[in-house]
């Protein structure tokens, strides 16, 4: 009646915790990099270190909110095999598996060789 799928109801849930996730990623980084930058301006030369690496991880906050986010809402691209040869290996080590898995079924009174 009302009530939704786990799936649809669950999604702003997540989308929000993704977007909470990037909020203290940033609300730390950026506090960081100022404090870091004022102790490098003061002369203290291994802050410059952190003045780059501050900024570098708020970055890769933002790359991974993107990706996880596009993961989230089903936007992933599907990668494409790269060629016919990749086809042939795969079906050849499908039938492999087949026939492993033939030999390997277990003796039950009804499939028992006599």
């Amino acid at each position: 009646m009302g009530l939704k799928s786990p799936e649809v109801a669950g999604e702003p849930k997540n989308i929000f915790r993704i977007h909470l996730g990037l909020f203290l990623a940033e609300l730390m980084c950026i506090p960081a990099f100022a404090f870091e930058m004022y102790r490098a301006l003061s002369g203290n030369m291994l802050s410059w270190a952190y003045v780059v690496e501050w900024p570098a991880l708020g970055i890769y906050a933002i790359y991974m909110w993107k990706k996880m986010l596009r993961e989230e809402r089903g936007q992933v691209k599907v990668k494409r095999s790269k060629g016919p040869e990749d086809d042939t290996r795969l079906e050849q080590w499908n039938a492999y598996l087949a026939s492993i898995h033939q030999s390997d079924q277990p003796v039950t009174p009804d499939n028992r060789e006599v």
